[in-house]
């Protein structure tokens, strides 16, 4: 399924993924999302063990298909070197970013001048506590690694509640979508949330086991040498002063 065929997509989203070589989804896991109602305000739990499977686009689509429809919404990571990581990642697509981490006695008034605002679990606590007024606003609300939901080394489940007082707070229609790698009880967890559930385990690169020795892995059926860096070249200060 090529992006050309998903017209709630922006212009500028789909032309930055063009520029960067990317023109189709996925088939199993991306396809499948557009199916079930991605872009449509659909509830989904997508579970996909395999790295690099595209979870983060399925994501990046929903939240740009609800901005088109002029919604807000809201991305729930686990942690703060997580978030930053998200900002820089969704930056630069036509629309505006905030990102909450810190401060947990703010409203934050500010972050409702944004379409995607990125938050950690704690700090959309302390948001829904401190009775932040742009809440009641986000149509789309992501939880990244959305497995945390039962961690019990994070403490209270804070993530159970977060989600549950949003989905108060919110539009009624406020679309939910979970991502994770490492749900163990995925079905559970769907009728829950009240969501379909998206899992596969189609992987882009295949996943091949080897050993590793002296710059050269060898496989069952062939070895690969791995090239050196190159050598850089040193300068003397002498030469950078001169």
């Amino acid at each position: 399924m090529h992006f050309s065929e998903l017209p709630p997509l922006p212009e500028t989203f789909v032309r930055h993924y063009k520029e960067r070589g990317i023109e189709s989804l996925y088939p199993p896991p991306q396809d499948e999302c557009i199916v079930a109602g991605l872009l449509d305000g659909t509830d989904l739990l997508i579970a996909i063990p395999p790295t690099a499977s595209g979870k983060t686009l399925i994501a990046e689509m929903a939240m740009h298909a609800a901005i088109a429809r002029g919604g807000m919404c809201l991305y729930i990571v686990p942690l703060k070197a997580l978030a930053t990581e998200k900002a820089r990642e969704f930056a630069n697509k036509g629309v505006a970013i905030g990102v909450a981490t810190g401060d947990y006695d703010q409203k934050e008034k500010r972050l409702g001048a944004n379409d995607i605002i990125i938050a950690t679990s704690e700090k959309v606590d302390s948001l829904l506590r401190n009775g932040a007024p742009w809440l009641s606003q986000v149509t789309c609300l992501v939880v990244d690694e959305v497995h945390l939901i039962d961690d019990e080394t994070r403490g209270p489940p804070t993530l159970e509640m977060v989600i549950t007082k949003l989905r108060h707070a919110s539009p009624p229609d406020m679309q939910v979508i979970g991502l994770s790698a490492t749900i163990g009880n995925p079905k559970q967890l769907a009728g829950w949330l009240g969501a379909d559930l998206i899992t596969s385990d189609w992987r882009p690169v295949d996943l091949r086991e080897g050993i590793c020795y002296h710059n050269t892995i060898y496989f069952d059926d062939e070895d690969k040498v791995i090239p050196a860096p190159p050598q850089r070249r040193r300068t003397s200060i002498s030469s950078l002063t001169a």
